[in-house]
């Protein structure tokens, strides 16, 4: 998989002006290839349209920032207050989420005017000199990046329900087959697992802690389409003897046969990509399977989901990480010690610590400065339109 995120230059090889007006652009390039009715449409109550994006990430800035510590400044239409916040409590109410592609006005020409707006107001206050609100721009940055990932997600989806299947970009070539799987072996003991502390990190990443880890094994790279064919060639779908209970009445009420954007023709597959609808690629890492699709190929494999401080000690031995989210067999928990932060930034990522897995390793769509080993995704066991694949592991005694 190409990397469809990237950033021209190091976070560290440029002033925090020259980040930010780059960043910033970079969410304007993803929306370029995007008609003005591709941004405005809502594919399902969990995705958001592009233009909504393109305006919640403006709205972060002008928000946290401006509103506060720029002086003299003035909102650029105080009805954006609503419309695009997110789920921040403490800002104050927002229009419901599964309702976005409601917002039929402001049309796309108004919200990229809005991103003008805000943008040479940060830009003028970053380049005025240090302030209280440099933590704060650095986190809205990171947030954006976040959502560079989200809207190419979003966009798959509303893509892949079009009957044209349209693609969104050039096509890439093929892979092949995939290397042979081998395996990392991992000694295990007291190791210490989290960020620490130098450089940028959200906050569910720390404190660094210690953890005791039994031995294991990690496959040396992830499970590819051609592997997990077999899984569903071999009657995956049809026996609940592997799947856990939850994951079971998924397969049965939603009628899922195999990973999201995969169809038959014939006795060929074929997936929905962003190129395009493409045959199946054997040697590609298998992409939008969910926690319970990947849970019952690993039982089916004779293995399991590492568990997320296996994934982050054993990943300098193994490859391909950065290719598709790996599920882990991990709940969104906190960290020992951690504590949210205070005000509304304390509602980014501790709130949702119920009813999420962990997945870790970044993907194609992932900004490339986002991909560390300790940065902790999450989403519902079910979930499937996000880039998530599968990383297999063992026990060692």
């Amino acid at each position: 998989m190409s990397n469809l995120v990237t950033r021209n230059v190091a976070a560290h090889d440029v002033s925090l002006a020259g980040r930010f007006l780059s960043v910033r652009a970079l969410t304007e390039q993803l929306a370029a290839p995007l008609s003005a009715e591709d941004q405005t449409v809502q594919s399902m109550p969990d995705a958001s349209p592009t233009k909504w994006h393109l305006a919640h990430t403006t709205w972060f800035f002008e928000a946290f920032v401006l509103r506060p510590h720029a002086r003299g400044y003035r909102a650029f239409d105080p009805a954006y207050e609503y419309l695009f916040n997110s789920y921040y409590e403490a800002v104050g109410p927002r229009h419901p989420r599964p309702q976005r592609g409601m917002i039929t006005r402001p049309g796309v020409a108004e919200v990229m005017a809005y991103r003008r707006h805000v943008t040479e107001a940060m830009a003028a206050l970053i380049e005025g000199g240090a302030g209280a609100w440099g933590s704060l721009v650095e986190l809205g940055l990171h947030h954006e990046q976040q959502h560079q990932e989200l809207l190419l997600m979003d966009v798959k989806h509303l893509l892949s329900l079009n009957p044209l299947k349209p693609a969104y970009r050039a096509a890439v070539p093929p892979r092949g087959n995939a290397e042979a799987l081998a395996w990392r072996d991992v000694e295990g003991g007291m190791v210490e697992v989290g960020h620490d502390g130098q450089g940028f990190a959200f906050d569910n990443e720390g404190p660094r802690h210690r953890v005791w880890l039994e031995p294991f094994a990690l496959a040396s790279r992830p499970t590819s389409c051609g592997e997990y064919l077999a899984f569903i060639d071999d009657g995956g779908y049809r026996r609940p003897e592997l799947w856990l209970s939850a994951g079971w009445d998924c397969v049965n009420q939603r009628g899922w046969q195999a990973p999201l954007y995969w169809e038959q023709d014939g006795g060929d597959w074929r997936v929905f990509t962003l190129s395009g609808l493409k045959p199946l690629d054997p040697g590609q890492p298998v992409c939008h399977a969910s926690a319970f699709e990947a849970s019952a190929f690993a039982k089916w494999a004779g293995k399991r989901l590492p568990r997320e401080q296996e994934w982050e000690v054993g990943a300098a031995a193994v490859q391909g990480t950065g290719e598709v989210w790996e599920w882990t067999a991990s709940p969104y928990v906190a960290y020992p010690g951690y504590r949210e932060p205070p005000g509304a930034i304390g509602e980014y990522n501790g709130k949702f610590m119920a009813n999420q897995m962990v997945l870790r390793g970044g993907c194609a769509a992932t900004p490339s400065d986002h991909i560390r080993t300790t940065y902790r995704n999450f989403f519902p066991p079910d979930a499937r339109w996000m880039f998530g694949g599968i990383r297999l592991a063992e026990d060692l005694r």
